[in-house]
């Protein structure tokens, strides 16, 4: 039997809280980018509705390490919502994850709408601040069994994300050569660079603005950008501490806990 979008929708929702679903295929084939973000766009409506608020937009794959890991080869975006964040230097309970990774990224605060076909001088000169970043990437699909259809329907694999507290003007970066960091626990377990993701961070960022303007849904004011991982992503286990840390960034840092 093939699902509906509605349905597919649902069953991912209720994932949230275990056991991870078994890949979308009954209704999405590995590369329906239309149904896959059909189905995002559901959910998205259902936690607006539901009184969650959109704090911005990640994008995904848009590292080639990352990509090779996952079996795809495009990038991909996801919504992020306010109640995802994380403080600096604060907790990620293992009760609100199934099967998370950590992945270092350049994030952008904006200051200005990008509300229509832009590149990346546009981009440049919408941004606020810019700010190092860790993305905790989870799937509600089983064993990160998932196509390109199915990452994008699971809002693109996101779950939190952790802001640095070291805010930074784009004029005088090099967000190109800047080398990347991931330790666990103190030693390192993944390296990138801002040339990684994409060709340079504001790629990724521009192509997120093209694609969300011209599907009706711009980027606005105030919106948080995950650009896309640095580098590979690190599974966690409990009691792991990971920092990131991005060359004229600084650092960025969580720690992974049980229940106490």
């Amino acid at each position: 039997m093939t699902h509906d979008h509605e349905t597919l929708a649902a069953r991912l929702r209720a994932a949230y809280a275990g056991p991870a679903v078994a890949p979308l295929r009954d209704g999405l084939d590995p590369g329906d980018a239309a149904g896959a973000y059909a189905v995002q766009a559901i959910n998205t409506r259902f936690w607006q509705d539901s009184g969650r608020r959109i704090a911005g937009r990640k994008v995904g794959l848009t590292a080639k390490a990352v990509q090779t890991q996952l079996g795809v080869d495009q990038p991909d975006f996801g919504v992020l919502f306010n109640d995802m964040a994380i403080s600096d230097g604060g907790v990620l309970r293992a009760s609100d994850v199934l099967q998370p990774k950590a992945e270092a990224e350049v994030a952008i605060v904006l200051a200005k709408d990008l509300n229509r076909d832009v590149g990346v001088d546009d981009v440049a000169a919408a941004i606020d601040h810019v700010v190092a970043a860790i993305e905790i990437v989870d799937s509600r699909i089983a064993d990160w069994q998932i196509t390109f259809a199915d990452t994008v329907a699971d809002n693109g694999s996101s779950a939190f994300y952790v802001l640095g507290r070291e805010r930074h003007l784009l004029k005088g970066l090099d967000l190109y050569t800047c080398g990347m960091v991931l330790e666990r626990n103190g030693e390192i377990a993944s390296l990138g660079a801002g040339a990684a993701c994409l060709g340079h961070p504001l790629n990724a960022a521009a192509w997120l603005a093209r694609t969300l303007a011209a599907n009706g849904d711009p980027l606005r004011a105030g919106d948080v950008v995950l650009t896309g991982a640095l580098g590979p992503m690190v599974a966690l286990a409990v009691g792991d501490s990971i920092t990131a840390r991005i060359g004229g960034l600084g650092a960025v840092s969580f720690t992974f806990e049980g229940e106490g």
